[in-house]
């Protein structure tokens, strides 16, 4: 069987991934599309595309009829589902091969016996592998908390929660439910213990139809956020650490897929203790988002395995070694330090330096193979002009390091996101510096609790601090000067802020910060929030780039505006700015005690009704945005005075969705 063209039934990054390798071995690509992708890159990439009417997943990438009519039209013979959406739906992959095509993935009997995870562990079980037990919800007791609530038919996070108190387990089971639902088409969700410092291990598995069973490396991926990994790599630290817990490990990864007759790429996952004890979780019936590390350390290529697996090829007997570190961090269009709470709207730049777009370069390749340099691969599905939306996940991209040892890959991977130039949306990327720069991190005491233990608001911290801060913000000033000057219509040829005698100082002020400058014949003075800049000389500015003389160290500022926003890179880290109005808009006040919305998204539950006393911290209503519930509180004690939206209403960020004022008397 030969497969010569390809529909990818995802989108996004994943895509992308796909087609690298179609077009290195002469596959044909097909890619579909929502209306709201319609302008991504993976569409553009494709050698064609085919439209799925509509915006949402359910609407359009969870649609199994549309895309495989979609692959029958443009004339693809085989279908790649990648992760998420219909990659472990076991009705999808038999329709697939009822079509006359081609599935890139597991036998329909095995995505059927490990889709129900209740069902996969007492098969699990059966066959040798440690599992944790299953809990009844009609009869958890206080000494069995904390418990998971865990869908059934999914992963990524969704359908996920941690519940501490027996008053919150129904409730919670069925806002599990509706997540789960909304993300997989399947709201079953059932419950087990949580262990609270775990540490998540997962065996990277490929098989062929002839019996030969890999196990190709483990992954660790302990460091997460609502249940989702954030940091992934390779070799796991504590695996590493452990005499003979990584071939306890493969074994129990190789009895899973034996178990179940498996065939292609698959992972098997486990929960393991500072000990080396591990227990069963799930199994992944497809391509995993961090099978990159694997590959940088294998150098394999996953996917056309997957590709020559389908097609009925046979698997050398004997697999790869692996060599060197690799690590990948998720970069989120989110803000970590509100809830995680998604963004959405347009990235103006997206540029990462010394890394391609091109997700297996040579590099990639040779991995394991030899290769005695680090390097930086990035899997994204976006670029400069992208817009990020509110149906899909807000992951801008996979960053991914490769060196010969831990601490190499982690500094090369540090330095590359710190020197990233990221415009537009508000990301989690001075969180993934600051994790990849922690001591604990660095010694591989990395576990579940990762955030918790050290501090979430510590972790977000801006990378850049103090006078980087300042310097920054004087850069965004001068080159905001230079720009009046270039546009000027008279003294174009005088600096901004240029004073032949001593007179008040230009000022410019963004956000918090007030910014103080003169330019005379002694040359530059500053000031920001009233304090001198002593030693600080101004070498060339321009609108975009501003040179300073730090005390004899001089350092390079490049300045980008878009409306408002003013972002400024340099060595010192990441600034962004928000310019200050001149003068204020009435309008856009709003009252005290209003919960505005923090995202575009729907209204998918109420809890409150207008006239109700509420206390703070108390639930007001749920958005749903990205596929995520996200829960908006009472800011204080006091009435819900108004209540603007209804339940299934879109509402968009910003937007006043009640008002709580504090010592009103309720009605």
């Amino acid at each position: 069987m030969t497969v010569t063209s390809v529909l990818v039934a995802n989108r996004g990054e994943i895509a992308r991934r796909v087609f690298t390798t179609c077009r290195a071995e002469g596959i044909d690509t097909v890619a579909v599309f929502a209306d709201a992708d319609a302008n991504s890159p993976h569409v553009r990439e494709a050698d064609a595309a085919v439209r799925l009417p509509g915006n949402s997943s359910s609407e359009t990438y969870l649609r199994g009829e549309l895309v495989i009519a979609a692959a029958v039209q443009a004339g693809a013979d085989a279908v790649h589902p990648g992760y998420g959406f219909l990659s472990e739906n076991a009705d999808f992959a038999q329709q697939v091969q009822n079509a006359g095509l081609t599935w890139i993935g597991p036998p329909v009997k095995a995505i059927e016996l490990m889709g129900s995870k209740v069902e996969s562990k007492k098969m699990m079980a059966d066959a040798g592998v440690p599992v944790l037990t299953q809990l009844d919800p009609e009869s958890v007791t206080e000494n069995e908390l904390p418990v998971l609530i865990k869908a059934s038919a999914g992963g990524g996070g969704r359908g996920m929660r941690i519940v501490r108190s027996l008053d919150t387990l129904q409730s919670e089971i069925e806002a599990a439910g509706r997540e789960a639902l909304s993300a997989f088409g399947d709201g079953t969700v059932f419950v087990e213990r949580y262990i609270e410092t775990g540490r998540h291990i997962e065996v990277q598995v490929m098989a062929d139809r002839f019996g030969t069973v890999w196990t190709v490396g483990e992954r660790e991926c302990s460091i997460q956020r609502r249940h989702q990994k954030v940091v992934e790599e390779a070799p796991s630290p504590l695996v590493e650490r452990i005499d003979g817990m990584r071939e306890k490990l493969f074994h129990a990864a190789t009895l899973a897929t034996e178990a179940i007759g498996y065939e292609g790429a698959g992972t098997v996952e486990f929960l393991a203790d500072e000990k080396g004890n591990f227990f069963f979780l799930e199994m992944n019936t497809r391509l995993q988002v961090e099978h990159p590390v694997t590959e940088c350390t294998t150098g394999l290529d996953l996917v056309s395995l997957q590709i020559r697996v389908a097609a009925g090829e046979r698997l050398p007997a004997e697999q790869p070694a692996t060599r060197g570190h690799s690590i990948e961090v998720r970069l989120y269009a989110e803000d970590p330090a509100q809830d995680w709470q998604p963004q959405s709207g347009a990235v103006h730049r997206f540029e990462i330096p010394g890394a391609q777009f091109e997700v297996l370069d040579k590099a990639s390749r040779s991995g394991a193979r030899g290769t005695t340099r680090g390097y930086i691969r990035v899997d994204s599905g976006v670029e400069s002009g992208s817009v990020v939306s509110t149906h899909y996940d807000p992951m801008l991209a996979k960053v991914i390091s490769f060196a010969p040892t831990r601490d190499q890959a982690a500094n090369l991977l540090a330095k590359a996101l710190q020197r990233a130039t990221i415009h537009g949306l508000k990301t989690n990327r001075d969180l993934l510096v600051n994790i990849l720069r922690h001591p604990s991190f660095l010694a591989g005491d990395t576990d579940t609790a990762f955030f918790d233990t050290h501090g979430l608001d510590v972790l977000s911290l801006p990378i850049a601090q103090g006078r980087g801060v300042e310097l920054s913000a004087l850069a965004a000033a001068l080159a905001d000067a230079a720009n009046n000057v270039e546009r000027a219509r008279v003294n174009r040829g005088l600096p901004g802020g240029w004073r032949n005698l001593r007179s008040q100082p230009q000022r410019k002020t963004y956000d918090d910060i007030t910014v103080e400058y003169s330019i005379g014949r002694s040359g530059l003075t500053s000031a920001v929030d009233g304090v001198t800049l002593d030693g600080v000389e101004l070498v060339e500015h321009t609108p975009t780039s501003v040179t300073l003389d730090v005390n004899g160290i001089r350092r390079t500022f490049a300045v980008s505006s878009y409306g408002s926003d003013v972002f400024v890179d340099s060595s010192l880290g990441p600034v962004r700015l928000v310019r200050a109005p001149r003068f204020t808009d009435p309008s856009d006040e709003v009252a005290a005690g209003s919960l505005l919305a923090p995202m575009p998204g729907s209204v998918v539950r109420i809890a409150a009704a207008q006239g109700d006393t509420v206390t703070a911290g108390q639930p007001i209503l749920w958005l749903e945005a990205m596929k995520m519930e996200h829960t908006v509180t009472a800011p204080a004690d006091g009435v819900l005075t108004e209540l603007n939206v209804q339940q299934g209403q879109q509402v968009e960020v910003g937007a006043v969705l009640a008002v709580v004022s504090e010592g009103a008397e309720q009605a």
